[in-house]
């Protein structure tokens, strides 16, 4: 069961949400949340798989709400998945550095939204592809934002570095193990070692450390798929 924690500021949206997971047998709604602040300490006290978090709240938007979560030891195993009408650029790259798994549009179907908490509850990096392309041309702009050494990969083996790369590309476990001739377990475990030797949460963070130390380098059409 992968227990699913609300927070928006919209009762009615809430509501609708709650009615939507609850259809599903493998989701439960554990909680409800109308502000940041109360988000944050629902999610320390119900400790839930998934945040389903909206940016724009009173007392401490999203992000602010986002960044402690994420930052809390004790929340280790607490994934967040910002929802939000807002898909542009800072809201993508700020949501991301807060530590979110993942990023999608309120206009986004039922169907994508449930599959997205279940992406996001088994550690998987989720990203709409309009926010893609702000990740990506946000990194094609402006390629010093948040930029990090080459050496940040020092710790890497040389073929963990390029499963990085075709991660940083957007390629899933299964089309990394088929362009390699590997097993899915094994490039779950490179996958997984480099999270490990990188300090991050989850593949969204690995994507962003793809690009900012220049592993991955967005051309034009990049993001467009």
């Amino acid at each position: 069961m992968i227990r699913v924690l609300l927070a928006d500021d919209q009762s009615l949206i809430r509501a609708g949400f709650r009615v939507l997971l609850g259809s599903e047998p493998d989701l439960e709604v554990v909680g409800e949340a109308a502000t940041g602040s109360a988000a944050v300490a629902l999610a320390r006290t119900l400790r839930p798989d998934v945040v389903l978090m909206d940016i724009r709240m009173p007392e401490l938007d999203g992000l602010a709400a986002t960044r402690q979560i994420c930052d809390d030891p004790d929340l280790a195993r607490t994934k967040v998945l910002v929802l939000t009408t807002f898909e542009i650029d800072e809201y993508v790259f700020e949501a991301l550095r807060a530590g979110a798994s993942g990023f999608l549009g309120k206009g986004v179907e039922p169907a994508d939204l449930i599959a997205g908490i279940r992406v996001v509850a088994a550690g998987e990096a989720l990203l709409s592809p309009a926010a893609t392309r702000s990740l990506v041309a946000r990194f094609r702009d402006d390629p010093v934002a948040g930029a990090t050494g080459s050496d940040t990969l020092a710790a890497l083996t040389e073929r963990e570095r390029e499963v990085l790369g075709l991660v940083g590309q957007g390629l899933s476990n299964e089309d990394i193990a088929g362009l390699l001739y590997l097993s899915l377990l094994t490039v779950k475990t490179h996958v997984n070692r480099s999270m490990t030797k990188l300090g991050v949460r989850d593949r969204a963070h690995l994507v962003v450390i793809a690009y900012r130390t220049g592993l991955v380098r967005p051309g034009p059409g990049s993001g467009e798929a």
